[in-house]
């Protein structure tokens, strides 16, 4: 199910089903981001049917390539332990960590949306410059 604060950005009522895939993206073994991206169901079959055969490929690969895709701004959060998103990265990711960054963005095709947020994990700090 979604979260509660991505439902009025998807138009989405409590309750109403969604496609929800997370994934860990990692550098060797480490992870570095958390990925979370939500579906509404009804968009699942008209505008965003491609993501039916996406598999393993990075989402961002399509996002980024359909030149009929549309994104909205990028908005960013701080996110504490009392956040859902926080609990479910730092789970997901075996992370202790009093803070995560996140940011998420809505993105339109055909009029219809799918909603991507990614969190920060805290060796991302880490990467070579």
């Amino acid at each position: 199910m979604p979260f509660g604060d991505e439902l009025a950005p998807l138009g989405l009522r409590a309750g109403e089903s969604a496609w929800v895939r997370e994934v860990v993206l990692l550098s060797g073994d480490t992870p570095l981001v958390f990925a979370h991206t939500v579906l509404p169901a009804a968009n699942a079959r008209g505008a965003w049917r491609l993501l039916a055969g996406l598999g393993t490929k990075p989402l961002g690969e399509l996002l980024f390539t359909d030149p009929l895709i549309a994104r909205a701004a990028l908005r960013y959060a701080r996110l504490d332990p009392r956040c859902a998103m926080h609990a479910r990265a730092a789970a997901a990711c075996g992370v202790q960590a009093d803070t995560l960054w996140a940011r998420r963005s809505l993105f339109r095709r055909d009029g219809r949306s799918i909603l991507v947020s990614e969190v920060f994990l805290p060796e991302i700090l880490n990467l070579p410059k």
